[in-house]
């Protein structure tokens, strides 16, 4: 899907097995950046390069024009095939530093972090031609850059991209849809991450991976009020139910709050009740205002 002169939206369909009878449909968007090259924002699940590229085939250019792949984060629906990409175009793949270790060793990702069918959605680790810390400046060809944010929150190392030529902002996750699936690492820097990108001016294209482009800057500002909207009535009902909860029982406390979420029960899983119990340490470090 075209959005503006540049910039392209691929929407990546997968599967997540959350149990041998159970798999939710999920999908994650992509981007590309046409210019003299193309260049590529975050890889979608394995297999997904070609979808990509069939896209790319469609828009009458080669594959082979791929030149830059950006990793907004290491999770499998944006690093899944970003092995096959580099392998058959040989783009420079740049990512957060505090990502490296989890796309250059997906093994030691599934270790940490084990996610259900992470095995399907990932081909596998892919090494990293150049950290960025956030703070920089990409030049990825004449007339073609974007600012590095560093947004963490969803993940350590995660990443926003500004392409102020074209007046948009590429969030990746770090924007939490009003009511899907919460799934973050740290609830704090999760509301400070998106309280940094509300100080961004002149944005008439939002793009997230969990949901189509937003357009107009009165959308996008209502979509970032949302979403702190959103992680504010996680941590209420995280601290309202948390009474009597003991840390080790966090899949309790998950069920609870998934329950008056209005979240489907598959929800109670690891993943979220992580995110979940971040709001315990933010409560007893009092970084959130209520």
């Amino acid at each position: 899907m075209k959005v503006t002169d540049q910039i392209h939206a691929i929407k990546i369909p997968f599967k997540v097995p959350v149990s041998p009878e159970v798999s939710v449909d999920r999908f994650a968007f992509g981007y590309l950046i046409f210019g003299d090259r193309i260049h590529l924002i975050d890889s979608g699940v394995a297999g997904s390069e070609s979808i990509i590229f069939e896209y790319i085939d469609k828009q009458g250019r080669s594959p082979k024009e791929v030149s830059t792949l950006i990793l907004t984060h290491s999770h499998p629906d944006h690093i899944g095939a970003a092995k096959s990409i580099k392998n058959q175009t040989g783009c420079t793949v740049f990512a957060h530093k505090d990502e490296q270790s989890w796309i250059e060793d997906t093994k030691q990702q599934f270790n940490d972090r084990p996610v259900p069918g992470f095995f399907t959605l990932v081909e596998g680790s892919v090494g990293v031609d150049h950290l960025v810390n956030g703070g920089e400046i990409l030049e990825l060809e004449k007339e073609i850059g974007c600012n590095v944010i560093h947004t963490p929150g969803h993940s350590k190392g995660s990443i926003s991209l500004l392409f102020e030529g074209e007046k948009s902002l590429f969030t990746a996750d770090a924007l939490a849809f009003p009511g899907d699936l919460p799934i973050y690492e740290d609830i704090s820097s999760s509301i400070a991450s998106i309280k940094t990108l509300q100080q961004i001016g002149n944005i008439e294209n939002l793009f997230s991976s969990w949901e189509p482009p937003i357009q107009g800057q009165e959308k996008i500002s209502k979509r970032m009020e949302e979403s702190i909207a959103y992680l504010k009535r996680i941590h209420t009902a995280v601290i309202n139910n948390s009474s009597g909860v003991k840390n080790e029982n966090i899949m309790e406390l998950c069920q609870k709050v998934v329950g008056e979420l209005g979240l489907p029960p598959f929800a109670a899983m690891p993943l979220v009740a992580k995110a979940f119990a971040s709001s315990l340490v933010a409560e007893q470090k009092q970084t959130i205002a209520h």
